[in-house]
């Protein structure tokens, strides 16, 4: 870690760590990948606005997302299958997060269960809620978010049907999962990684695996998850979701402009804009292109906006703020830096971003994260 200067040396110690099929996991999208890369390319397009001789000696990076304070307007995003990328990673992950003072969200496809990360941690974290095929699963969901006292749930949009990711299914990381045995050696080179993982609590779906017949089998799990995915959501589904969770309510995956209204119409407190990293629909607009349209249209309103979609420096955060988002959450760069090195990488990306920020606020020539405006962009 003490060598590791950016997300990217991160990202380089994962590819070198974990499994193949477990690094693309993470690293690559849907299809022909042309909305992950645009992610990234869109970000960087973005020009900062250099500022000299202003006094910026006295800065703060500190904010509230939802209300609740953060120290960078940043947050963890839910991620699936968390915890095979390192051995405890949702536990490790949310200890990282909290103890830098930024939110950790915990997806229902995690490895480590609701009740394993309330009962590892002091505080209170967000959960991640897939509306599936089977209701009343989806209401215990809900049951169990409130029993651990969650402080808000991330309800994802984008995931009515999957999009295919060819090196998922070409690495054998498919529903069901393949063991190839190329994946058998390259999991043999990989004795750190496969020690720490089967050392951990679980190597299934925790939150799934004691409500779902079979459930000791990833295989069979995959199964399941795979036929819960439901084309026939719509927007009443939000308003049950809302009628059963007392908490905060995060929208997750909206992209368009007539989506945000609507999201923003059930009084949703954040609504993300995100395009799921790249992972569902490709040749989607980059989420950071749609971010402004979404602003102009429903900014100013209950629903805080927030942007998520490639974040992987202080830079994108600025960027993003700057563009009117008033949060970030970091999904891939969170998952090659615990595949890096545990708790002890994610606190190093996160720290790596904080000073990113800080660094760019003052050369942009603000002292404040809650006054960043366009003006910091050379637009």
């Amino acid at each position: 870690m003490a060598v590791v200067t950016n997300i990217q040396d991160l990202r380089a110690i994962a590819k070198r760590k974990v499994p193949r099929a477990i690094f693309h996991y993470a690293d690559r999208g849907s299809y022909d990948e042309v909305t992950i890369r645009a992610n990234r390319t869109a970000l960087e397009a973005i020009p900062l606005r250099q500022r000299v001789m202003i006094d910026v000696s006295d800065r703060s990076t500190a904010t509230t997302m939802i209300g609740e304070k953060v120290a960078l307007p940043l947050a963890i995003a839910p991620t699936g299958l968390t915890g095979l990328f390192h051995g405890n990673g949702e536990i490790h992950g949310c200890r990282a997060a909290q103890a830098a003072g930024i939110p950790f969200t915990l997806s229902t496809v995690s490895i480590c269960s609701i009740e394993d990360v309330a009962g590892a941690v002091d505080k209170p974290f967000w959960f991640q809620l897939y509306v599936m095929r089977d209701r009343k699963f989806s209401e215990s969901l809900i049951e169990r978010a409130k029993a651990a006292k969650c402080s808000a749930l991330v309800l994802t949009l984008d995931l009515q049907i999957q999009g295919q990711r060819h090196m998922d299914i070409k690495n054998g990381l498919s529903v069901p999962p393949k063991l190839t045995l190329a994946n058998a050696i390259d999991i043999a080179t990989k004795p750190g990684w496969a020690l720490g993982v089967l050392g951990g609590k679980r190597r299934t779906f925790g939150n799934l695996a004691d409500r779902v017949p079979g459930g000791d089998s990833l295989t069979t799990l995959s199964q399941w998850i795979g036929s819960q995915f439901d084309p026939s959501l719509s927007w009443k589904d939000v308003e049950w979701v809302r009628s059963i969770w007392p908490g905060k309510l995060i929208l997750k995956g909206v992209l368009d402009v007539e989506d945000a209204k609507m999201a923003a119409a059930t009084g949703a407190d954040a609504i993300v804009v995100s395009n799921h990293g790249g992972r569902q629909l490709d040749g989607a607009v980059a989420s950071i292109s749609a971010l402004p349209r979404i602003v102009d249209a429903i900014g100013g309103g209950k629903s805080e906006i927030w942007f998520d979609g490639g974040v992987q420096s202080g830079q994108d955060v600025l960027k993003a703020v700057a563009l009117g988002a008033k949060g970030c959450l970091m999904g891939k760069a969170f998952l090659w830096s615990l595949a890096a090195g545990g708790q002890a990488g994610v606190a190093k990306a996160i720290d790596i971003i904080r000073k990113e920020l800080d660094v760019s606020m003052a050369l942009t020539g603000v002292k404040d994260i809650t006054q960043v405006d366009k003006s910091v962009l050379a637009l």
